[in-house]
This record gives C-alpha cells, sequence and structure tokens, in this order.
C-alpha cells in the first residue's frame, strides 16, 4: 500500500468533518433500547477511535479483521490463549525476550509445548513439526540478529499440518512486507514500534487473515479485557500517518551505517539484511521489497560485555534505552537489556554474544549518527581484549 493510500485510509469524522480521528474517552454508550445501539454499548467490548484503528491496521495488512490491545505482550498473549494444554508451538530461536518469557514461565506451566528451532532453513521446521503443532511463530527479520525466513515457504509446512503461521512483522513493518499475502494466517506488531514511531505508547496489534480467526480472537480480545484505551489507539493512528516517510528514511540511514561497521576494525561482525553476505539477504530482498529495515545489530571483537557496555554508554545521539522504531535513535545492550530473561546458554546457541549491540536507527542526518558511532568506538580501543566471558 502506498503512502497515499494509507493516509487517505484513515477517514476524517462523518459528525463534524473534523479530519483528525476523535478520541471517545467514554467508558459507556447510551442504548435506544435494551440491546439496540449504534454499534457501541461498552468501552472494553468496541470504541469508535479503536474501531478506526483496528480497521485501518486490517486495511494496510490487507487482512479480515485487526485488534488493538494495550501492548505487543498483551497482544501475544492473546493468541496463545486459542492453544490447549497438549499443543505445541514451533517457534523461531532468536526470539524476543519477552515471549520467550511468557512462552517459557506462563504458557509452558499451562501445558503448552514450545520448540525453539533456526527457522531460517525450512527444513528445521519441517523436521520438527508434529501432529501437536497447531502454531509456528516466527519474526522476520529477528530480534536481534536480524535473522529472515522464507515465510511462503514456512506457510506451505504450516498448511499440510493444519498448524496456523504467525509471523511479527514489527522490525519490516507493514511498508516492507504483508505476511497475510505471503501465507501466514495471523501477523502482529508491537505497535510501539515503527507504527506509532515516536517512543510515546506501547500498543499491541494483530491482523487475522481468515474470518473464523477474527471471531476467536474478537472473543478473547472482549473476554480477557486487554484492550488499547482511546488515547494511544488516537497517538498510534497518528503514527501511521508518517509510517511511509519514517519507515523508508530509517532503512536508508540504517544501510548507510550497516556499510560503515563493516569497515571499522573494532567490529567483529554486522548484522543488517541489506547486506549482499548477510545469510538471508536475498529472500529479504524478495520478501521485503528491498527495504530492510532500521535495526542494524553488531558484535565487537573484543566480545566482551565490558567493552559493549562501555559504548552504548559514549554515545550521544544513539539513547541507551529499550525499544526501538521511534524518530531518535537508539541502542541498546540484548544481553543486558531486552534479552536478559533468556539463560545465556540459550542466548549465544541462537547468535546473541555478550558483545552484541542493537541499533535503532531514527531519522536524524546519517553522517551525525556515523560520528557518534565513530566517537564510541574510538572508546573501546583502550581496553585490553579478555577473550571470550565465562
Amino acid at each position: 500500500m502506498s503512502a497515499t493510500k494509507i493516509i487517505h485510509s484513515i477517514p476524517s469524522d462523518p459528525l463534524t468533518g473534523a479530519i483528525s480521528v476523535p478520541v471517545y474517552q467514554t467508558s459507556t454508550f447510551i442504548q435506544d433500547a435494551p440491546g439496540v445501539n449504534k454499534g457501541f454499548d461498552y468501552a472494553r467490548s468496541n470504541n469508535p477511535t479503536r474501531k478506526v484503528l483496528e480497521d485501518l491496521i486490517a486495511k494496510i495488512e490487507v487482512g479480515h479483521a485487526g485488534f488493538a490491545f494495550g501492548t505487543g505482550l498483551a497482544a501475544i498473549d492473546a493468541l496463545l490463549k486459542l492453544l490447549k494444554s497438549g499443543d505445541e508451538i514451533i517457534a523461531v530461536d532468536d526470539i524476543y525476550g519477552g515471549a520467550y518469557r511468557l512462552f517459557t514461565h506462563i504458557y509452558e506451566k499451562l501445558g503448552v509445548k514450545i520448540e525453539y528451532v533456526d527457522t531460517t532453513d525450512v527444513e528445521n521446521v519441517a523436521n520438527a513439526v508434529s501432529s501437536k503443532t497447531k502454531l509456528i511463530w516466527i519474526e522476520s527479520p529477528t530480534n536481534p540478529t536480524l535473522k529472515v525466513s522464507d515465510i511462503k515457504a514456512i506457510s506451505k509446512i504450516a498448511k499440510s499440518i493444519g498448524a496456523l503461521l504467525v509471523v511479527d512483522n514489527t522490525f519490516a513493518s507493514p511498508v516492507a512486507q504483508k505476511p497475510l499475502e505471503l501465507g501466514a494466517d495471523i501477523v502482529i506488531h508491537s505497535a510501539t514500534k515503527y507504527i506509532g514511531g515516536h517512543s510515546d505508547l506501547v500498543a499491541g496489534l494483530v491482523v487475522t487473515k481468515s474470518e473464523e480467526l477474527a471471531e476467536k480472537l474478537k472473543f478473547i480480545q472482549n473476554a480477557s479485557g486487554g484492550i488499547l484505551g482511546p488515547w494511544d489507539c488516537f497517538l498510534t493512528i497518528r503514527g501511521i500517518e508518517t509510517l511511509d516517510l519514517r519507515f523508508k528514511k530509517q532503512c536508508e540511514n540504517a544501510l548507510s551505517i550497516a556499510a560503515y561497521l563493516t569497515t571499522h576494525p573494532e567490529v567483529s561482525e554486522v548484522y543488517y539484511p541489506g547486506l549482499y553476505f548477510h545469510k538471508n539477504h536475498l529472500i529479504a530482498k524478495k520478501q521485503q521489497k528491498e527495504l530492510y529495515g532500521g535495526i542494524v545489530s553488531f558484535t565487537l571483537k573484543n566480545d566482551t560485555t565490558d567493552a559493549a557496555e562501555t559504548l552504548v554508554t559514549n554515545t550521544s545521539l544513539f539513547k541507551l534505552a529499550e525499544s526501538l522504531g521511534g524518530v531518535k535513535s537508539l541502542l541498546c545492550l540484548p544481553s543486558k537489556m531486552t534479552h536478559a530473561s533468556i539463560p545465556r546458554e540459550r542466548r549465544l546457541k541462537s547468535g546473541i554474544k555478550d558483545s552484541l549491540i542493537r541499533l535503532s536507527c531514527g531519522i536524524e542526518e546519517v553522517n551525525d549518527l556515523i560520528d557518534d558511532l565513530n566517537y564510541a568506538l574510538e572508546t573501546i580501543k583502550k581496553l585490553k581484549p579478555s577473550g571470550h566471558e565465562k
């Protein structure tokens, strides 16, 4: 969907002509008679501002219906409630730490089995599924090592066993990638990130491909109550207005920064799907319309948390903070921050080294961002390499 179509998919207010979507800050709605209303009865069940957002994300992702939740994890939690004890999930190994915590410490206790595999190799997925597999859960690109999985190929495996394919599309955004068109059944976003885009809200969005799934998820959303409030719905809609413009600038900055990092003597490995030597570059090029995202991760030759902490505390423009996708550039140390809830052995197995640093490139002038990183990289030259930490 083009920027023009995204912007003009946001309706003006038919009642007043207001060009911005009104914030319906109300808990309940007057009914004409018991059970007779104007489509709204109680704000947990529905709200006019939320309905605009939900319809909008469904249209952008080319799905049947959209659902807005209070956080990205609330959205993930709602999807997992489609399962029952004894069901199994095949999940990408390089998974967001919050999702891992929810899967492992909540749903495994309830009898849902999770197996983590490297989904960039389709054979790994084919070998892991069984008759009990009900969900295949992938992020593409992943957080934080930016692995890219072949959504179309994995969707065929899911369909062959009657499982649902869920794709976390947070890093690619709907600007670059449409998972439902590639065969996914459900797409999910942490709208906190690129969709909101200004680091001023937390939100989760889900889009289903079928009416049947939409009905099930609507029941769960209403029954569990983890909905997004009207003000945050308004902010998310406002963010969507500039999504195309912001995301393309962030992709441009990220590609330049990734190229710069490959030349720096203190850098060991650079992870970015837009680099020709990235393992999954060709899939990303086809699947993401040559828009590779605004996230760049890299490791240091001095592969220690000491070196990494020195770097992330010596930038000026890149702010040390969790989250990503905003207009201001951020950086973080996943091993101590976003993925600290994952045991170190599992982190290392999935490629998250102690010195891995994740950059979220904003919309600043790219030369300023490179200068900022260059200064921070110079500071670690003074450290003596101490080998890999135990």
